[in-house]
């Protein structure tokens, strides 16, 4: 499996927790040339039964720390610690650990029973208790006939939940999973999330996730820690990271959404008033690091825009609104996504449900856009 390499940091806060925390990576660091740091300073605390993803591009990072904890990777400093016991010298075999690959994993020569009594053997569990929890991992993913199957004769989806249910069947301290999904088509994908959601709940292990796919993130996890450039720049609930990203990059990698360049005018109390075109002003939330007359970028999801009936409608104090031409819109289904062009070039995609009342617009059609402004944030540029 290709390794990450990237700085990686988490500030020490995540650590204030240890004492009640079923995991905690403290201050680990990993270099493989001894001179540039891949891992640094990586501190995390997770609690039993939580679901914890890391989320991030490629080369970001989050798999060099699966690697770590998994124990194919060397800690060059640090310590890693599960049930209060350092684990972080202690062989892969060891760890009790259950493991979930893109690739499946599964033995092609053996049947799906045999795949999934093999862990079992390994640890020289009593034959008819191997049968006994090879017959109830069946049941518990759905495929009671299926155990006579080889790999091949599975579908991608099947051959997935045979090897979270093998990941499973030995009752590991906790799972990790490292893109298990990405082989699977988008339908497949939704089932999958879905079952691991549902044995998640049921049976209460704990998980340490990789991915970078934003949506099944948020679907799956209880928390979530996004990574860019080796760094982790929040980890939070999918809630908090998605409504309060305390980025501009958390604000972008997670979920859509639009930027709108403008200049810090004023601001007090985690609020600010922002210039942006034509001389309109917006009120909106403040993140750290704004400083006034320096510019800034203004963040908004494009479900919380509204298109106004015409420009210079009806005002509320409680909302911003710019002016923005018409260009195009795009037919989703459910919704229609609207694309609008601001006086200073930029693009604004305005996602809007697709019924009676939707607004029919002409390309070059002049209108006003606006959103609450508890939904916008402004970050420094």
């Amino acid at each position: 499996m290709q390794t990450e390499a990237s700085d990686l940091k988490l500030g020490t806060s995540d650590r204030d927790h240890d004492h009640d925390s079923f995991l905690v990576f403290d201050q680990v660091k990993k270099t493989y040339d001894q001179k540039t740091m891949v891992v640094k300073d990586f501190s995390l605390s997770v609690k039993k039964g939580e679901f914890v993803t890391l989320l991030g591009p490629s080369g970001s990072g989050k798999t060099t720390v699966l690697m770590m904890l998994a124990g194919f990777e060397s800690v060059t400093s640090g310590n890693i610690n599960l049930q209060a016991q350092s684990i972080t010298r202690t062989p892969p075999y060891k760890r009790n650990i259950g493991m979930v690959f893109q690739s499946y994993a599964l033995f092609p020569h053996m049947t799906i029973a045999e795949n999934l009594a093999y862990p079992l053997k390994l640890r020289k569990l009593p034959q008819d208790e191997v049968k006994r929890k090879v017959s109830d991992s069946l049941a518990m993913i759905e495929m009671r006939e299926f155990g006579g199957r080889y790999p091949a004769q599975l579908s991608g989806g099947q051959r997935q939940r045979v090897a979270l249910a093998r990941a499973l069947i030995f009752e590991p301290d906790l799972v990790l999973m490292d893109e298990p999904l990405g082989a699977l088509d988008k339908k497949l994908r939704e089932q999958m999330q879905y079952e691991i959601t549902r044995l998640h709940k049921e049976l209460g292990f704990t998980v340490i996730y990789v991915t970078h796919d934003q949506t099944e993130a948020l679907t799956m996890s209880s928390r979530i820690a996004v990574f860019n450039h080796g760094v982790v720049q929040q980890c939070s609930t999918p809630a908090e990271l998605y409504e309060r990203p305390k980025n501009a990059f958390v604000a972008g990698f997670i979920g859509e959404n639009n930027f709108i360049d403008g200049v810090v005018l004023s601001q007090s109390g985690g609020r600010c008033t922002v210039q942006v075109v034509d001389g309109e002003q917006v009120h909106c939330n403040a993140s750290e690091g704004l400083r006034e007359t320096a510019a800034c970028r203004l963040s908004i999801r494009p479900e919380k825009l509204f298109i106004e009936a015409a420009q210079g409608g009806s005002s509320d104090a409680d909302k911003s609104y710019v002016g923005a031409t018409f260009i195009t819109g795009h037919y989703v289904g459910d919704f229609i996504r609207n694309y609008f062009r601001l006086a200073n070039g930029n693009e604004i995609n305005v996602k809007i449900l697709n019924d009676a009342d939707a607004p029919q617009l002409q390309e070059g059609e002049r209108a006003t856009l606006s959103w609450f402004n508890r939904d916008c944030t402004a970050f420094p540029d």
